[in-house]
């Protein structure tokens, strides 16, 4: 099964979860503001992505951070701070078993389309 892990009120993650119906792909929402998500867990996805491509740049909370927790970031420090703030994590970051996805694109579509085909 797909597990979108993002917010149910992100217009993204809702939209992945609409085409995800509409194409019959079993999926759940992991809602990481409400079920949570762990320090290990996010980790995990930064040690396939990078940290630089789950971190959430654009988002209100990043620009709501002091610019000293902003600065001089590596992986340990980016991990903690979107364990500590959850909506930094660039949604939905989607977990198709052997790989991880983030955002959701035309590339994002094709993917999970191949990976329901299997």
């Amino acid at each position: 099964m797909i597990t979108l892990y993002g917010l149910k009120n992100c217009d993204t993650c809702r939209k992945a979860t609409k085409w995800l119906t509409a194409k019959g792909i079993e999926h759940r929402l992991h809602d990481v503001r409400d079920d949570g998500v762990s320090a290990d867990q996010i980790a995990a996805w930064t040690s396939v992505l990078g940290w630089e491509a789950v971190l959430n740049r654009r988002s209100t909370t990043w620009r709501q951070i002091p610019e000293a927790k902003r600065a001089h970031l590596n992986e340990a420090r980016a991990v903690a701070l979107m364990a500590e703030n959850p909506t930094l994590i660039k949604r939905p970051v989607i977990d198709i078993g052997m790989n991880i996805l983030v955002g959701f694109t035309k590339a994002t579509e094709a993917e999970l389309e191949k990976k329901a085909a299997r």
